[in-house]
């Protein structure tokens, strides 16, 4: 409108801090966290987080400062996605399936001034120290988190300083003046993709995203106020897809889960009545195999929401017969965890159950946060048409998108080309506007909700001195989605190398999740140029059928 202005007090910047604030103030008294017979309600955690918030910047931790972490999901590591924040620095929660090499490559990029480690996983950050005093580096100062407080931090693990997670957090002062974004598109959190030795992309997060997809992911999963959400999704994968943060939105409770075992997911449900779960189709399909002893009924109606890999329709059916309401959405680390989601209609109801559960597989339309998802042609970056048919790339663009990837503009400007970010992965638009993922450009292996880059892996298979040529497909696995699969032609005079060879050789160069799980010894099909076909290679790994009841697995 001609003549109006915007008054500078109106503008306060967008940031999840607001969430926890208001949870102390409106939902004090009731119970944010419980681990256990460990229980807060959310002014305590609001208490502790500002405490935490306080010892950091006693460090000193400054303004855009990277603070670390290798914590399963225990109470500590919720407590940090505030903490953090609060002190004016960034979060960085690493995958806690990684090894010391790539904790050290992860820290030595990240610049992180700090680790928070939990006792589990202690060893592998001594020996990412170690690795990175060899090169000079700068080392972080270690936190060690306990789950009981009468444990003695362990010796013999010099000359690193320890300090302890409570008595730590209880030198904060609690009347610490919080430390709020300068502008809301400061970063907030660090979340590495793949992880990849070569060239780890990590992907900055900003306060303003991370608002808006708290506030989209609780309104697509139908959260309403004082949800009890149980944690089998990791926290450290896109932040537990916002839950983190979004939870405190809405004043519900945290079940923390340190182990995803389909008994204590049942028993857990029951015992604190949980009302939301999340996590990749490997945790349905873990819940729908589970032992009859293991299962129980559920207390009431419990909405799970899956993705980061598409869910074969009969998992999407057992977990219904189970009394689950699943929510199927589509995201990556770029785009805060989900982006899409398939909203339910109503007249889908009437379906029979094999084509309701084709249509919920689809990845669906954008969440509320977001502004465009497009599937388009990547030359022309013309639509396809919505005719389920013609394959394109899927493409978004909006608040909840990433800033772009820490120190590599490069990769940043390829992936944000023409104006949209580029996901890599290829799909069709139903004629009612759903998308349908089809396959993946850049040959990512999504294997139980994580990434796995072939190109890395087939680097260490290069390694290898009997291995004349490789390459790494993914396969069909019932449990995890999918697994790596190599295909491996030897060297002359080599036939006496095994495929259990060829797998503990990659196990040794790699985190165990990331190693083909399956190899074939064959010559590679090539086109006139060269390049290896995987495409046909894809074919031969599906006809071999699901690795997961297979004695191979066992490898």
């Amino acid at each position: 409108m001609e003549g109006s202005i915007r008054c500078s007090a109106n503008y306060v910047p967008l940031t999840p801090i607001s969430f926890l604030e208001r949870a102390a103030l409106v939902y004090g008294d009731r119970p944010s966290v419980v681990y256990g017979n460990v229980k807060y309600t959310w002014r305590e955690t609001f208490v502790r987080c500002t405490k935490l918030a306080s010892a950091l910047t006693d460090l000193p931790i400054s303004y855009g400062d990277v603070v670390a972490a290798l914590i399963p999901n225990v109470p500590a590591m919720y407590e940090l996605h505030f903490a953090v924040p609060m002190a004016g620095a960034v979060l960085c929660a690493f995958n806690t399936l990684h090894d010391s090499p790539m904790v050290s490559v992860l820290l030595k990029h990240s610049k992180a001034k700090v680790i928070f480690v939990d006792h589990q996983f202690l060893e592998v950050v001594h020996g990412a120290l170690d690795i990175l005093s060899k090169s000079n580096s700068a080392l972080p100062q270690i936190v060690l988190v306990l789950d009981d407080q009468s444990m003695p931090v362990r010796v013999g693990m010099p000359p690193f300083k320890i300090l302890e997670y409570e008595s730590y957090l209880a030198t904060g002062r609690p009347k610490f003046d919080i430390r709020r974004p300068k502008d809301e598109w400061d970063p907030i959190a660090l979340n590495y993709t793949s992880g990849t030795t070569s060239s780890p992309k990590g992907v900055v997060y900003s306060h303003r995203g991370a608002y808006l997809n708290s506030l989209a992911t609780v309104l697509v999963n139908e959260m309403l106020i004082g949800p009890v959400y149980l944690w089998t999704l990791p926290m450290f994968h896109c932040n537990g897809w916002c839950f983190t943060w979004g939870v405190a939105a809405q004043g519900g409770t945290n079940i923390c889960l340190r182990n995803v075992i389909a008994k204590d997911i049942f028993r857990n449900i029951t015992e604190h009545k949980v009302t939301h779960v999340s996590g990749a189709p490997t945790v349905l399909n873990m819940i729908i195999n589970s032992s009859d002893e293991d299962k129980m009924p559920l207390p009431s109606k419990v909405v799970v929401v899956t993705g980061g890999a598409p869910p074969p329709p009969q998992v999407l059916l057992k977990m219904e017969e189970l009394g689950f309401v699943v929510i199927h959405g589509y995201g990556m680390t770029e785009t805060y965890g989900p982006a899409t989601v398939c909203v339910w209609k109503p007249e889908w109801d009437t379906l029979p159950p094999d084509e309701r559960a084709k249509i919920k597989s689809r990845q669906g339309v954008l969440h509320i946060g977001l502004e465009e998802v497009d599937i388009k042609d990547p030359v022309t970056m013309k639509s396809v048409p919505a005719d389920a048919k013609t394959m394109g790339e899927v493409m978004l663009r909006g608040n909840t998108v990433m800033n772009g990837y820490l120190r590599d503009l490069k990769a940043t400007q390829e992936a944000f080309k023409d104006g949209w970010f580029h996901s890599g992965d290829l799909g069709v638009i139903h004629p009612d506007g759903y998308i349908e993922l089809k396959d993946r450009s850049k040959d990512i292996i999504i294997s139980g909700g994580e990434n796995i880059s072939t190109i890395e892996v087939e680097s260490v298979l290069f390694n290898h001195p009997a291995v004349l040529e490789a390459a790494v497909v993914g396969r069909p696995d019932d449990h995890w989605g999918e697994s790596p699969c190599a295909f491996v032609k030897l060297k002359d005079e080599c036939d006496n190398v095994t495929a259990a060879d060829i797998i503990k050789f990659c196990r040794d160069s790699l985190p165990h999740y990331m190693a083909p799980r399956s190899v074939v010894f064959e010559d590679l099909p090539k086109t006139s140029t060269g390049k290896t076909q995987k495409f046909i290679l894809r074919e031969k790994a599906k006809a071999m059928g699901s690795l997961s009841h297979k004695k191979t697995s066992k490898l």
